[in-house]
């Protein structure tokens, strides 16, 4: 249970609680002013402070954060499991990710962990036949990490231990000690405005004790499926689709990539490193150049060589003769001197006719031996070329095989993208079915768990019958229903009449209630249930009344504790009807007066 919530500052009102109905009230004063309003006594600040305490989180904005309150430590006490003691826990605005408890309480070992490494310690009670494990206290005060006291909550206060998928001590708190400020009293099943119900849906389940983890699930589906509409969303968009595409593309590029991919790995595998790889490079380019050159002097002497051999048959001896016959026809006797001129005039002609083919044979003969030689030499030459190419292409530098190792690791970077491209395709393309099925397995396994949990379903239903019926009369239906959804497990609380505001808060009166004394009874959650003055918004004074004799009988019965803050005015309508408050009242009586009012005892923007 809760005892205490205090503050280090004079000015706090310290509220002080007790077993049972606690009602905190606030009422106006005679010296209120025409502008003030109860709405600044302090109730929601009070259930805002129980959460700081409780390990909720806390930005600038919030309330203990404000510069007018940062400075200021706070403290509730209060009962905690198999401790002998009270838990002090204490928590400041100026450093909100420290907590401090008094005395220390370190966390309970895990059994399914120490199984495998040793036996849990236990003690022995006189008169219990069982050992029982109790909390290990540590001595003094103990601050910790709001982490940690979250993870203490979770264990002790809800029995959470190793996984709980969907599941936490602070979405459970979140439901026995709802805001105003989060609009918590809104609906029934959600403890926040636009609360998803498959975030909500396992944490009732485990107040209810039915399975939570199959109900967790739901939200694995919900988030294959989000995940599947924004990637199809992506696929539609004309920028976008071109960065997942579809999928028979992408294994079309992921089949050329992987055939690149398998070649650079065989040139890698068969790779051999050449020593003096450049040095034979050289020789290699050298004797190229030289073939060249040699090749270029063969064409330049075979067209030499053509025009000798002509030459050698354009060279004949020259023909005098003819001039006896012109002359003789002219009628002209040509002496015999000039005769014999003519002679050694054409053995002269004939003598240079036999020198020029001589030098032109020469010529020929050295020529054609030239081009032979070439022959040999670039035969030669061939030869060893081949042999050095052979060998720059079995193998290569080691930069060479470095090139290959690169180009390997981009093409298969290349390859990783495209993969990964074709698996957001395919969620895209193929998830739908699979999202279908596995909604449909798990909406089978959902129904036959809820077959085999009836007994449980039914304890919880005619629970909150009875309650409703207190509230209204046996002739209106209530119960609530628990089935497999679509999207979520469904658990509505639902009392027959025309829909208000009023009976939807006494459905949810009805519903907490039912929900914390079925997870009390069975060790899921504390003794302890709190609501702000929103609960009566809207509610028939008889209904008023009935739920706080409600709240006395159940909590008496249950050994529990109910805090309401409640106004005044509402008190008021319930005491009319024959409700005696005084038993249940706890201090302070807030106010709203504007100097020493409220229960901070000052006034501040908020």
């Amino acid at each position: 249970m809760l005892r205490q919530l205090r503050a280090d500052d004079e000015r706090f009102k310290t509220v002080t609680f007790q077993s049972g109905l606690n009602l905190l009230v606030a009422e106006t004063t005679d010296v209120s002013r025409s502008t003030d309003s109860r709405n600044g006594a302090g109730k929601s600040s009070m259930i805002e402070l129980l959460h700081f305490l409780l390990g909720a989180r806390a930005d600038a904005k919030h309330l203990a954060a404000r510069k007018e309150l940062r400075r200021i430590t706070f403290t509730l006490s209060l009962d905690w499991p198999k401790l002998r003691e009270e838990l002090n826990v204490s928590r400041s605005g100026g450093d909100v990710k420290k907590v401090t408890l008094d005395p220390g309480v370190a966390r309970r070992p895990d059994p399914t962990a120490l199984s495998r490494i040793a036996e849990p310690l236990t003690l022995s009670l006189p008169g219990v036949g069982e050992p029982e494990r109790l909390p290990v206290a540590v001595a003094g005060s103990q601050t910790v990490q709001l982490t940690e006291w979250q993870a203490l909550i979770e264990q002790n206060l809800f029995g959470l231990v190793g996984d709980h998928p969907g599941v936490s001590g602070r979405a459970l708190l979140s439901f026995l000690i709802r805001r105003v400020g989060d609009h918590g009293f809104n609906e029934a099943v959600r403890s926040f405005a636009r609360q998803p119900e498959g975030q909500a849906a396992p944490n009732l389940a485990y107040l209810l004790g039915l399975d939570s983890t199959l109900a967790a699930r739901y939200q694995d589906i919900s988030a294959k499926k989000n995940a599947r509409d924004q990637l199809k969303k992506a696929v539609n968009d004309p920028v976008w689709g071109r960065v997942v595409g579809k999928a028979a593309d992408l294994r079309g590029e992921i089949a050329v990539q992987s055939s690149k991919i398998e070649e650079l790995r065989r040139q890698i595998a068969a790779f051999r490193v050449v020593p003096q790889y450049e040095v034979l490079k050289e020789r290699a380019d050298e004797l190229t150049r030289r073939i060249q050159d040699l090749s270029t002097q063969d064409i330049i002497d075979r067209r030499n060589l053509d025009h000798l051999e002509r030459s050698v048959e354009e060279a004949v001896d020259p023909e005098v003769r003819y001039l006896e016959q012109v002359y003789d026809e002219l009628g002209v006797t040509l002496p015999q001197q000039a005769l014999r001129r003519f002679d050694d005039v054409r053995a002269f002609h004939a003598a240079v006719v036999r020198n020029r083919r001589t030098y032109l044979k020469e010529e020929i003969a050295e020529t054609r031996q030239r081009l032979d030689d070439r022959k040999a030499e670039r035969a030669q030459l061939d030869d060893e070329q081949s042999g050095i190419l052979k060998d720059l292409n079995d193998g290569g530098a080691l930069e060479a095989l470095t090139t290959l190792q690169k180009a390997l690791a981009q093409e298969e970077a290349t390859l990783g993208a495209l993969q990964h491209r074709l698996e957001a395709a395919q969620t895209v393309e193929a998830s739908s079915r699979e999202i279908e099925a596995a909604r449909l397995e798990l909406t089978r396994e959902v129904d036959t768990d809820l077959q085999e949990r009836q007994e449980q379903i039914t304890r919880a239903t005619v629970l909150f019958n009875e309650l409703a019926g207190r509230l209204y009369g046996s002739d209106r239906p209530a119960y609530l229903s628990v089935e497999a959804g679509r999207s979520s497990l469904k658990i509505t609380p639902k009392i027959s009449s025309d829909v208000s505001q009023g009976i939807n808060k006494m459905s949810i009166f009805c519903f907490d209630l039912t929900m914390a004394v079925i997870a009390h009874r069975e060790g899921r959650a504390p003794d302890f249930l709190v609501h702000d003055s929103h609960i009566f918004d809207g509610v028939d004074d008889r209904q008023l009344t009935r739920a706080l004799e409600i709240a006395v009988d159940v909590t008496a019965a249950e050994d529990m504790q109910y805090i309401v803050t409640i106004n005044e005015d509402d008190l008021a309508k319930a005491r009319n009807l024959g409700f005696d408050p005084a038993p249940y009242l706890v201090e302070p009586l807030l106010t709203d007066a504007y100097e020493g009012g409220g229960l901070f005892g000052f006034r501040f923007e908020q």
